[in-house]
């Protein structure tokens, strides 16, 4: 109900007609503002499409209204010590364990990974918005049981996440390593060193122009694809979501479960958001239930003959 496609698609082709879509940017300091300008603008004039299409098109749209919010989760707040926003880190990580959701998510990933392997040398992997690198050690430890070498770099603001990344991948010996970056930047990233740029769960906790940012950015450094995976915007996970954290036993997680699926990107909003990146439309949005996977191609890539 909440991924108003219908009512989406017929914004975007009058928008597109008018000269609006994709907003040109000439530098990247333009993404993130122009980025978030116009999913402002497309949320508009979406439900005045939606007016025009009758009340089976303006409840849903309404009801997405209602239940959407621009609420911080408290994992964002930094004022909150990094070893409580640990804590809570440690607490998705058994979610998804108990899920099942890391094997689901390394589905996802292996065939562009096996097919970055196929170029001949280690594939490079860098995650953002890591945690303490659930998802990084499930790739790594999928990756060996299918003799493929990757490296991978799992990345987070947050020092006590990093540090404790560092310390379960030595442990566990995997190519893992972690390090602080500012994922808007890129900032002491070399220029090619990175094959994809992957970010998981977390997509909803940034503003569509970051993600933007992101996106513009892994292709300025070099990366041949950009991987977003994220829940699937829709009322079940709006209580599901929240019920499965509350089996951790922390109000501040479940409470984050319930604001996130609120916060969820709708699979239109994703292919807005690659394609000003980009300003292309090589990439793809696929609901993979309950997540929703945004895969997208920066550059070609070169097999040597035979692959």
């Amino acid at each position: 109900m909440l991924q108003l496609e219908t009512a989406g698609y017929k914004t975007l082709d009058n928008l597109r007609s008018r000269g609006e879509f994709p907003p040109k940017w000439q530098t990247i300091d333009e993404v993130e503002r122009l980025t978030n300008r116009f999913l402002e603008r497309f949320r508009t004039e979406r439900i005045e499409v939606s007016k025009d299409l009758g009340p089976g098109f303006l409840i849903p749209e309404l009801i997405d209204r209602a239940i959407r919010t621009e609420e911080s989760e408290n994992m964002d707040n930094e004022t909150i010590a990094g070893a409580e926003r640990l804590e809570w880190v440690r607490a998705l990580d058994r979610m998804n364990h108990l899920t099942l959701s890391y094997d689901h998510q390394c589905d996802l990933l292996m065939p562009v990974i096996e097919k970055l392997a196929r170029q001949g040398k280690p594939v490079s992997i860098l995650e953002l918005a890591s945690g303490s690198g659930g998802l990084s050690f499930a790739l790594a430890t999928k990756a060996q049981q299918r003799g493929l070498d990757i490296r991978i770099t799992a990345s987070d603001i947050v020092p006590e996440m990093v540090d404790e990344g560092n310390l379960i991948a030595e442990q566990r010996r995997l190519p893992v390593r972690f390090r602080q970056l500012n994922a808007f930047d890129f900032a002491g990233l070399e220029h090619g060193s990175t094959d994809l740029v992957v970010i998981s769960q977390s997509m909803h906790h940034f503003s569509p122009g970051q993600l933007a940012l992101m996106i513009a950015q892994a292709k300025m450094h070099g990366a041949s694809a950009f991987a977003g995976i994220d829940g699937y915007r829709s009322l079940l996970l709006c209580g599901g979501v929240p019920l499965v954290a509350a089996l951790q036993g922390m109000a501040a997680f479940t409470q984050d479960g319930l604001t996130s699926a609120r916060k969820f990107y709708s699979g239109i909003e994703l292919d807005i958001i690659a394609t000003i990146a980009t300003l292309r439309q090589q990439h793809r949005v696929e609901c993979s239930w309950p997540l929703t996977l945004l895969m997208v191609t920066l550059k070609e890539l070169v097999l040597p003959h035979g692959s």
